[in-house]
């Protein structure tokens, strides 16, 4: 197929390479410019979103937030400026449920499918082709780009219409966040009562209280390692869309609510770009007590 990719960063540029390898034809865009080894892969860069639309039969997007979709599709030489009928844009950014509807809708109105297809599984998962993918559209649209999908991630699941899948984006950043924060907690308390905090997370990855964060995260707490897969900016902005939407349905979510507060913390400490694993820093903050000590760099 020929298809198009805008936004080639920490994820994008790995997930496009996917798309690349898989032998399809790509047209690329990046406000940073195009990374010199996809084109060495054969991608081709273009001037503009809508030099992409043009060229692309399914047009992907994967950008930070809600304004910077808006502007992608709709700003000046967007990608709305370059759809004729029958196209597909893919969104795999983790923007808001109801602007995502809109911004459907718009692009339906050109006789185009939309699908919103956020992710989950980091840079790691983007790197190994190994995320979950979350899908909101028409079975139809689904079907067509699911092959695609299937280079990049392996839980691929349609959850319901437009809007549906940045819903489930939402749900699950609800999770991993207090799942980081009860990690967070369990290695400080351990830590702070003498016993080794990685041998004490192997023994919890025997049990019931395993999971992929325990796993990856945990790791990053007793390791020290905070460069981002993930940044506390970008997560910041996903409880963000949790709390406003619950504001909107009239549900409280007490936890996700604190969650959000020890990332503040971790921001006023200059930790906008830290991994999200490292809320546990705001913890330690709190406890004037680290998990590990800092491993020297050379």
């Amino acid at each position: 197929m020929n298809i198009g990719f805008i936004g080639l960063g920490i994820m994008g540029k790995p997930m496009a390479g996917h798309l690349i390898a898989g032998g399809h034809t790509a047209y690329l865009y990046s406000r940073s410019g195009v990374a010199q080894e996809l084109l060495d892969a054969g991608g081709k860069g273009c001037a503009s979103p809508a030099e992409v639309a043009k060229n692309a039969d399914i047009i992907f997007t994967m950008v930070p937030d809600t304004p910077d979709v808006e502007k992608v599709l709709f700003g000046k030489d967007g990608v709305a400026e370059g759809l004729a009928p029958g196209k597909v844009v893919v969104d795999m950014s983790s923007i808001a449920p109801l602007e995502t509807r809109k911004f459907a809708a718009r692009i339906n109105e050109q006789k185009c499918d939309y699908i919103d297809a956020p992710v989950s599984g980091g840079e790691v998962g983007a790197r190994n082709a190994a995320l979950t993918i979350m899908c909101g559209g028409t079975e139809a649209a689904f079907n067509r780009v699911k092959p695609l999908f299937e280079l990049m991630g392996k839980n691929i699941t349609l959850v319901g219409g437009n809007g549906d899948g940045q819903t489930c984006k939402v749900a699950n950043q609800i999770i991993v966040a207090l799942t980081i924060e009860a990690v967070g907690e369990a290695l400080l308390f351990a830590s702070k009562a003498g016993a080794d905090p990685a041998r004490v997370r192997q023994a919890l990855m025997g049990g019931f209280a395993n999971s992929r964060i325990l796993e990856v995260h945990g790791e990053r707490m007793v390791k020290r390692t905070f460069n981002p897969g993930f940044r506390i900016e970008l997560h910041q902005k996903d409880l963000n869309l949790a709390l406003a939407g619950a504001r909107a349905l009239g549900v409280s979510l007490p936890n996700t609510a604190i969650a959000q507060e020890l990332f503040n913390s971790c921001v006023a400490h200059g930790g906008a770009a830290w991994d999200h694993s490292a809320m546990v820093r705001a913890l330690e903050m709190m406890a004037n007590h680290q998990v590990a000590k800092e491993i020297p760099t050379c």
